[in-house]
């Protein structure tokens, strides 16, 4: 034994060893892959043998060779032993060549389960932190599982090395296992006070990646963080920090109070530029230190500066719209990242004041502009900044129009289809300006050989096809729809791209049924043949149109007129009869339309409507060849090789047989000698030509233009208000006037100048109400939001293995939480008894000051709201009363110790706008309902700028367009004239349904009158009941049957006394109320079925005895159950 282990030491001083290897790669360059393949058949040989050594020194070989590029899978077993070596050395080598190339789809990486178990409790701290850092790179599923509890443990180990790689893997540990967050977190939240400033940080970095997609699980911490944010000294963990509470402020508006002060002396005290941006970016309105950055000379610092500006202009656009002047000089910048995030801001900082200033600057860069791609960004930029809101902040729709025509002046452009898009839709939603756009239009079609030379794809040219269409449609509001028809039959259309040839063909016709119909009006019989035969003359050039689209199109109109010239000849009036063929008109449809269709009942979109072929089929049927044999293709012989006599003779032939074809152009013998008298590139005559002034199409209006007409009538606007202030002034002098002068100032009082009657965008019958685009499903940070307030179940504690001691591995510290909440909850609910008596003693005194004020509040009822109004304002009144009495939330609110006061309700202010809402349910969507609210104004003001506003529970949020904030309220699309109501709906996305809850809300709304507008707002609240999200689903009594036999369902009942309606009217209310249908019924006994819209069976069996009624019910989930019957047993409880 000795021997052999001499002579495996003498062999391993001639083994190659890594720097053997990496020398021999850079010695054979020439046959490197040869040589690495001869390499790894001697690693092969290596790893065979029993030395540890050997297999160590063949596995760190083989990492190199894997940063190479090579596959190392092979070898998986191998780095395994070389893992469970003894000493640490090779140990290191196993888990680094593991880490390297294990992952989910390795074959063996279950076999490491207990070599790294046992690394984790080895006494050596080296051993168990290698251990650590390998698993991190290749952790699965599995091995979270099984290793979780392990990992845990470290969590308090004496060494804070260890402590300090278990914290961090723990995250690792998350995403792949998210069941292992709850028991773990407490542990987790202990290490943020380790006396270990490495642990603490780590501690600090894993939580903040975790609340970095799920805010509002972390709530909780804000106290432990506000402490850790005044002590720590470190900037790094001030900066994860501080990133933390920017998550978390607009969850919590409290916290942003208590942050003010240690983040302005962050501000003014740190020299770390780093910390400095994190604390500007939490603190949104330090808009001044952010201009200190912009201006820095230094480009990267300029960048930051405007990217932190774009995240303050989505919550407070006010305080950057003061720094316009500053974001328009970026754009002179020479950076093009710095251009471009200027550009960004501009569109967020657009108003109905600046708006025509902002883009006659950026038409001035368009002009300066080198370069497409930068001046294609200016293009979009301008139109996305102008149709913005559905053209919110546009006042003049000419002006638009004529921006629109001085961007066909670009040449080289690649987004002409924008431009036609935008002309499009402008003349087809906006009915006022459709004469201006009408008569622009036809310009460009007059014009169009100026615009048809660019005839590339999404070129310039793409603006013929809007120009051709709006003439077509709307060609009534052509003044020379002659001229118009004789430039859209013009033989130059032809070099157009085929689609705008066919949209030309199709809206000549339209052209010419207007022109027909206008002269037999007028009795010109000859006028209207003249134009036939124009049309059938013209017509055949693009009969012959290489595009099939055009082609046809032609083709039948052609046979149309050479019909309708037939009836001419016979004096037949035919102009009404073409015309009824363009009849109506063609509305815009909104986006994703398609996909917001239901899918009817009964239709699967996913089952084939063919069963496709099997793969025996297929592969028994060969391709066959049409022309020749496959093999023929393979027998071609080889061309003999040319020697060079043979290529030099061809060569003299083709020089000769040049120089005699006439047609050939020879190249001069000696151009010096030939042009060495003639004067030179310098003595060409240059005419100088002023391009001071843009060349521009004639006939087309330039947009200052209207730019000083809207600033003369704004100003003329101005005039007036000032005048109808001041007799305002004179008649209520000595009087509190609630304006001051930043009403003027208001965008609102911008009246557009003309009336704007913008057309909705069609939707398909039946349309869902919401097209949210489903998650991805392999995102790893969806499974850990999860609540981690709720105490501990006995299921979700991690997996411990059987064999090992279980009460040896738990922590003590880890069962003292589960004692402490559950002595807590008796205390809590004795404390809420007591505050239930006291308000109810308090409510007696104030109930008369309820009753006046009930006539104020907004109403509310359940789906039937006819029956519930006496329901509704009875709990409305308690709810408001609860809200002005209960000021202290400490046992409720983990956040008291960072409250900067107590939270108080204001008194509502008075209202005439009146509210009932319905909350439907949806089969299709689990995790949506949908609440219809009907508004009334029940004023003689009028109602405008309406906007709905819901604070989001863990549970329950309220569906925002994409990019609003938790803050943002929902526009309600309508305005509200006195005495009016409409219906609006809005989506609330919900986890849970087995609770009933209730959200707060706010509706905000200008009311406008003869005195000015003021701005009003309202406090409500939604109750979502658990009867809520049932629908109705009919079930027979087999169906029924089988699910009670099922035995997967929860059981529960209630009783309750004093029933004195009769049976037929119980079960209706039953089924009125809470959305039950009745299964069976005999005499005095019924069974009744509902579904959720998460998929819950609820069944009921009802019976009634003489004053008394029993409910039986059976569940999917307990507490669902419960809580129907809960309120099922109020609901009887009023009969």
């Amino acid at each position: 034994m000795a021997l052999k282990m001499v002579k495996g030491s003498i062999d391993r001083m001639f083994d190659k060893n890594l720097q053997d290897l990496v020398r021999g790669i850079r010695n054979h360059k020439e046959d490197e892959a040869k040589y690495i393949s001869q390499c790894i058949d001697e690693i092969k040989q290596e790893l065979k043998q029993d030395n540890i050594a050997v297999k160590a020194n063949a596995v760190c070989k083989l990492t190199y060779l894997q940063m190479l590029g090579y596959d190392i899978s092979w070898a998986a077993f191998n780095i395994i032993e070389v893992m469970s070596a003894s000493k640490f050395t090779f140990k290191r080598i196993g888990y680094l060549a593991a880490s390297q190339c294990f992952h989910e789809g390795t074959d063996v990486i279950m076999l490491t389960t207990n070599q790294i178990r046992k690394d984790l409790s080895s006494p050596n701290q080296y051993d168990t932190g290698v251990a650590l850092t390998g698993l991190s790179c290749f952790v699965t599923p599995d091995l979270a599982r099984d290793l979780a509890n392990d990992i845990m443990t470290l969590m308090s180990h004496t060494k804070p090395y260890i402590r300090k790689k278990a914290v961090l893997i723990m995250y690792k540990v998350f995403l792949k296992y998210p069941e292992s967050l709850r028991p773990a977190f407490p542990r987790l939240k202990e290490k943020l006070e380790d006396p270990d400033p490495g642990v603490q940080s780590a501690a600090v970095n894993v939580i903040c990646e975790l609340a970095r997609r799920n805010p509002k699980n972390y709530l909780s911490l804000a106290p432990l963080f506000f402490k850790l944010m005044t002590s720590s000294t470190n900037n790094w963990v001030l900066i994860k920090i501080i990133k933390l509470f920017g998550a978390l402020t607009p969850l919590e508006p409290r916290l942003g109070k208590k942050l003010i002060e240690p983040l302005t002396n962050l501000i003014h005290s740190t020299s770390a530029m780093s910390l400095l941006y994190e604390c500007v970016n939490t603190v949104i309105l330090c808009v001044q230190k952010l201009r200190i950055l912009i201006e820095d000379s230094d480009q990267n610092l300029k960048y930051l500066g405007l990217l932190a500006m774009s995240k303050i202009l989505k919550t407070h656009p006010k305080s950057v719209q003061s720094h316009k002047d500053l974001i328009l000089q970026c754009l002179d910048d020479k950076d093009e990242s710095i251009r471009l995030r200027a550009l960004d801001l501009l569109y967020g900082m657009v108003s109905k004041k600046n708006l025509m200033e902002i883009v006659k600057k950026l038409m001035i860069h368009v002009d300066k502009a080198e370069g497409t791609t930068y001046r294609d960004e200016l293009l979009t930029k301008i139109i996305d900044i102008c149709s913005q809101s559905n053209y919110q902040y546009i006042t003049n729709f000419e002006w638009y129009i004529s921006i629109l025509v001085e961007l066909t002046r670009l040449e080289g452009t690649r987004h002409g289809h924008l431009i036609a898009a935008q002309m499009l839709d402008v003349a087809i939603r906006v009915k006022a300006i459709r004469k201006f756009a009408v008569s622009q239009m036809a310009m460009l079609l007059d014009n169009a050989h100026l615009i048809a030379s660019n005839t590339q794809r999404n070129g310039i040219c793409e603006v013929l096809y809007a120009a051709a269409w709006i003439c077509g449609e709307f060609s009534e509001h052509l003044e020379e729809a002659n001229q118009t028809l004789e430039a859209m039959l013009r033989p130059k259309v032809t070099t157009l791209p085929g689609h705008i040839q066919a949209v030309y063909v199709q809206n000549m016709v339209k052209l010419y049924a207007s022109i027909l119909q206008q002269k037999e009006q007028a009795g010109e019989k000859e006028a209207a043949q003249e134009i036939t035969q124009l049309m059938i003359e013209r017509l055949p050039q693009f009969v012959q149109s290489a595009d099939l689209e055009v082609q046809e199109r032609a083709s039948c109109i052609l046979q149309l007129i050479k019909y309708i010239q037939k009836l001419q000849a016979k004096e037949v009036p035919v102009a009404e009869e073409v015309i009824a063929l363009f009849a109506g008109e063609l509305n815009p449809v909104a986006p994703k339309a398609q996909k917001k269709v239901p899918v009817p009942e009964g239709l699967d979109l996913d089952a084939w409507i063919n069963e496709p072929p099997s793969d025996s089929e297929s592969e028994d049927e060969k391709p066959k060849t049409i022309f020749h044999e496959e093999e023929q293709r393979h027998s071609r012989h080889r061309q003999p090789e040319i020697d060079e006599e043979e290529l030099a003779r061809r060569r003299e032939a083709r020089k000769q047989e040049q120089a005699n074809n006439p047609f050939y152009i020879k190249s001069s013998p000696s151009p010096q000698k030939r042009y060495q008298d003639t004067p030179g590139v310098e003595h060409i005559p240059v005419v100088q030509i002023d391009l001071s002034v843009p060349l521009k199409v004639p006939g087309m209006p330039m947009s200052d233009q209207y730019v000083k007409l809207e600033e003369e009538r704004r100003h003329k606007q101005k005039l007036e208000k000032d005048k109808k202030k001041k007799k305002q002034k004179k008649e209520k002098r000595g009087k509190h006037h609630r304006h001051n002068s930043l009403h003027t100032e208001s965008e609102e009082d911008i009246a557009p100048a003309h009336h704007v009657d913008i057309i909705t965008e069609e939707m398909p019958e039946n349309a869902l109400p919401s097209d949210e685009d489903d998650k991805d499903p392999n995102d790893p940070y969806k499974a850990l939001d999860i609540d981690l307030d709720k105490p501990l179940a006995d299921s979700e504690k991690l997996p411990v293995q059987r064999h090992r001691n279980v009460e040896a591995l738990k922590s003590p510290d880890s069962e003292v939480p589960l004692v402490e909440k559950k002595s807590k909850k008796p205390k809590k609910k004795e404390k809420k008894h007591k505050d239930k008596e006291r308000e109810k003693g308090k409510k007696k005194e104030k109930e008369k000051k309820v009753v006046e004020e009930e006539e104020e509040e907004k109403k509310k009822s359940s789906k039937h709201k006819k029956k519930k109004h006496k329901k509704e304002k009875e709990e409305k009144s308690k709810d408001k009363k609860k809200s002005k009495k209960k000021t202290h939330h400490s046992e409720e609110e983990p956040l008291e110790s960072v409250q900067n006061g107590t939270l108080e309700d204001e008194p509502l202010p008075v209202s005439s706008c009146a509210q009932t809402y319905d909350i439907q349910g949806n089969l299709q969507n689990d995790s949506q309902v949908t609440v219809s609210v009907i508004f009334e104004n029940k004023s003689t003001s009028f109602l405008k700028s309406m906007e709905l506003n819901v604070l989001d529970s863990l549970n329950t949020k309220m569906l925002r367009p994409e990019g609003s904030s938790v803050h943002d309220g929902i526009p309600v699309p309508f305005q509200l004239p006195p005495g009016i109501s409409n219906e609006a709906q809005f989506v609330f996305t919900l986890q849970s349904i087995v609770m009933a809850q209730k959200l707060k809300g706010t509706l905000s709304f200008i009311v406008k009158n003869d005195e000015g507008s003021t701005h009003e707002k309202l406090d409500f609240k939604l109750h979502f009941s658990c009867a809520s999200y049932l629908i109705t689903t009919p079930c027979y009594s087999d169906a029924f049957a089988k699910l009670l036999e099922s035995g997967d369902l929860h059981m529960n009942s209630i009783k309750v006394d004093g029933i004195s309606i009769s049976f037929q009217h119980l079960l209706a209310k039953i089924c009125f109320h809470h959305h039950f249908s009745v299964v069976e019924r005999v005499d005095s006994c019924a069974s009744m079925y509902s579904r959720s819209i998460q998929g819950h069976h609820v069944c009921l069996l009802v019976k009634k005895g003489e004053n008394s009624v029993s409910i039986d019910g059976k569940c999917n989930d307990s507490t669902l159950l419960s809580n129907l019957l809960d309120e099922m047993k109020e609901t009887l409880s009023k009969c």
